[in-house]
């Protein structure tokens, strides 16, 4: 969550990261257009709301080495005849993600970069959403539109997702999905397919290996079962895919359409050792500039906060809020503007979770003191369809001009599952803000006395530090380590 909130994006168009799926009788449209000038416009209007909602563009090593494989790729398009074409950035954002909108400019961000383990898997990755560009699928998602969506331009409908089609259902839906990876989802499955082919065959023209768009689809398919595994949740359904078939199904597709088969020595290229070399000391994980997440509590150094999710729950921070998600709720912590008014404060609150032209209201509301903050809370008991449901606000003064709330919604009669949450804010000192230290990538190379569980304890977690290690450097369940193989680790340092 960054220091200052933003207006919601007006766009929709950006692509789902990897989220579909392929075939081997797939149509893949091998000659494209070139950028439009209208094209080119569109890009470049969206291009600053996109990088503000996803932490922005990072700059130095990192960035220029993303940017020239992923212009290198992009050339093998036919988008454009020159490098210059295009516009590749990498984003400082925790989440697996990346995407591409009309007028050539792709994204990847760091933590996807991170998962990856070579430089053809990078150009893989960026060149499926090169192939969503080239296919003209967003232009094709928006024609085929035929209700409003929830982002304005493009059809990335969001309605539904989390409380059914209702009204209050829509607006909540957008509000938790602020800065998380579904945001970018809605291509269709046959696009997905599509992208994949595209992003193949311009491995094939770079000279890179085309097995690595399976083998990076098998990594993100092993970090989302471990993610799902550590948060409690269903492995079986990717938390940024939920309409989308997991990586997991794509892996052996995509190898087949690439050549199962390793190539003759020298005839593909893989750079892996290169990739690692020019990833090392890349931030992992949350920037303390927008707060992290440790275990169950969210704090933020700089806005000098923090607060613990209920038991069983799990939180995505993002860009304008941290979505803490349950079986038996969701809920969200952001800030707005505040005059000094918290009872104001609490009932825009819920005007807002309400949609545009609300009459939400909270039916009761109480003043109270949490952790000595001043604070006011706010329910009523709303339909959501043919089910009732109950929607909290809570807001916490911090300042005379400075107030932060959580946005709570649960099945009627279940909202105090939040309670401890909503006990749990406070204000964090000096000392605990300065002693927040973020995570980094580390390139090791493994020595004769190295074994997976030995380097696996070198990593800045306190659990499940071996499945963390496995999956960021590709490696099964009883796959060993060599002298001399170069490996990634997650250490803390800034």
């Amino acid at each position: 969550m960054a220091r200052m909130t933003r207006k919601a994006l007006a766009f929709g168009v950006a692509s789902a990261a990897l989220a579909g799926c392929m075939t081997a009788d797939a149509k893949i449209p091998t000659n494209a257009t070139p950028i439009t000038p209208a094209e080119a416009r569109q890009g470049a209007e969206y291009h600053p709301q996109l990088l503000a909602e996803f932490g922005g563009a990072m700059t130095g090593p990192h960035a220029t080495y993303v940017e020239q494989v992923g212009k290198n790729i992009a050339v093998q398009s036919g988008l454009g005849n020159a490098r210059e074409s295009f516009t590749v950035s990498l984003l400082n954002s925790p989440v697996n993600n990346a995407f591409a909108i009309p007028g050539g400019y792709i994204y990847t961000t760091r933590q996807l970069v991170s998962l990856m383990n070579s430089e053809a898997e990078l150009a893989a990755v960026l060149g499926h959403e090169v192939g969503h560009v080239a296919a003209r699928h967003s232009q094709r998602r928006q024609k085929a539109a035929t209700t409003n969506t929830l982002l304005g331009l493009g059809g990335a409908i969001l309605s539904g997702l989390l409380l059914g089609d209702s009204g209050l259902g829509q607006t909540l839906s957008r509000t938790f999905l602020q800065g998380s990876q579904l945001l970018t989802l809605k291509f269709s499955r046959k696009q997905e397919l599509e992208a994949d082919g595209l992003g193949i065959e311009y491995l094939g023209k770079a000279g890179y290996d085309r097995r690595a768009m399976g083998t990076v689809l098998a990594s993100l398919a092993a970090q989302n079962a471990l993610d799902a595994r550590l948060s409690g949740q269903d492995a079986s359904v990717p938390e940024w895919a939920s309409t989308h078939p997991n990586p997991a199904s794509r892996v052996q597709s995509a190898l087949a359409k690439a050549g199962a088969t390793a190539p003759a020595a020298g005839a593909a290229i893989a750079n892996r050792d290169t990739f690692l070399a020019r990833i090392d000391g890349l931030r992992y994980g949350d920037d303390p500039a927008q707060g992290v997440i440790e275990g169950s509590t969210f704090i933020h150094p700089d806005l000098r906060l923090a607060f613990t999710a209920p038991q069983g729950f799990y939180m995505v921070n993002g860009t304008r809020a941290v979505s803490i998600q349950g079986q038996s709720g969701k809920a969200q912590m952001t800030t707005a503007a505040y005059s000094g008014d918290l009872e104001a404060y609490v009932r825009s609150a819920f005007s807002a979770a309400g949609g545009q032209n609300s009459t939400l209201a909270p039916q009761t509301i109480e003043r109270t003191t949490v952790n000595g903050l001043p604070a006011v809370i706010g329910t009523a008991r709303v339909n959501n369809g043919s089910s009732p449901v109950d929607l909290v606000v809570i807001a916490y003064e911090f300042a005379r001009d400075q107030a932060f709330h959580f946005v709570a919604i649960a099945p009627a009669g279940r909202a105090t599952t939040f309670n401890p949450m909503f006990q749990s804010m406070r204000r964090i000192s000096a000392a605990e803000a300065g002693a927040v230290v973020p995570r980094k990538l580390q390139v090791v190379t493994v020595t004769r006395t190295d074994t997976v569980a030995s380097l696996a304890r070198r990593m800045a977690y306190d659990t499940a530090q071996e499945e963390r290690f496995r999956v960021l450097n590709a490696l099964s369940g009883t796959a060993s380590v060599t002298p001399g193989q170069k490996v990634k680790l997650v250490v803390r340092g800034k």
